[in-house]
């Protein structure tokens, strides 16, 4: 994965570009720039995916910014410190394919770049928690990996072997677990156990009952 990062805080920036280095050996970083004319000048652009600050003070919209590159086949994940979810929907409405607060876990970062090289939508717990609270009484919306996180650690697999099993981290396992078991808590379930957990996989049909 070619990634190029737009980010007009140098400081994060510099700490981003090394992180994500350190993190992924599989994200090749070809452009750290912090301006939109810069990005689109370098000479590694078009790249597969930018990882793009949503405000960058330059009064060029975002919705712009998406469609320009959504138009040269670059896929987009977002990042900032606003998680107002009406400017979560209309990023995601205008092309994003991931948002994340910059408040998270930097963990989440990678996870949101591969699955939008993927071409698969992600967006971070914090966010997608406020987008679902008017969802109360019903079972929490889940991303297709949450769900089988879910369905592997409710089927009796200890933390480790679902780690293994998704090919993802320990710590990342450990992260999706803790977002399940929130996005459940906010919808009005407690599932802070285990076998609560599982009884639950099991009547939102996340996991047959095979027993």
């Amino acid at each position: 994965m070619r990634l190029a990062l737009v980010d007009d805080h140098k400081m994060l920036l510099g700490a981003l570009t090394e992180w994500i280095r350190n993190a992924a050996s599989d994200i090749e970083m070809v452009a750290a720039v912090t301006t939109w004319p810069e990005l689109l000048t370098h000479r590694e652009f078009p790249v597969d995916v930018v990882l793009l600050d949503l405000d960058l003070k330059d009064n060029i919209p975002i919705s712009v910014k998406l469609s320009m590159l959504k138009s040269t086949g670059v896929k987009t994940v977002l990042m900032s410190t606003y998680s107002e979810p009406n400017v979560v929907r209309e990023a995601l409405a205008a092309g994003a394919l991931g948002y994340l607060v910059k408040s998270e876990d930097a963990s989440m970062i990678v996870d949101a770049l591969r699955s939008a090289y993927r071409g698969e939508s992600y967006i971070s717990a914090e966010l997608d928690l406020a987008l679902n609270a008017g969802d109360i009484g019903g079972a929490p919306k889940l991303s297709a990996q949450e769900r089988r996180v879910m369905a592997l650690y409710g089927g009796g697999e200890p933390v480790k072997t679902v780690a293994y099993e998704l090919g993802i981290s320990e710590e990342t396992a450990k992260s999706y677990l803790k977002r399940i078991r929130e996005k459940y808590r906010v919808a009005g379930f407690d599932v802070g156990t285990k076998v609560a957990l599982r009884r639950r996989a099991i009547q939102d049909g996340i996991l047959l009952q095979t027993d």
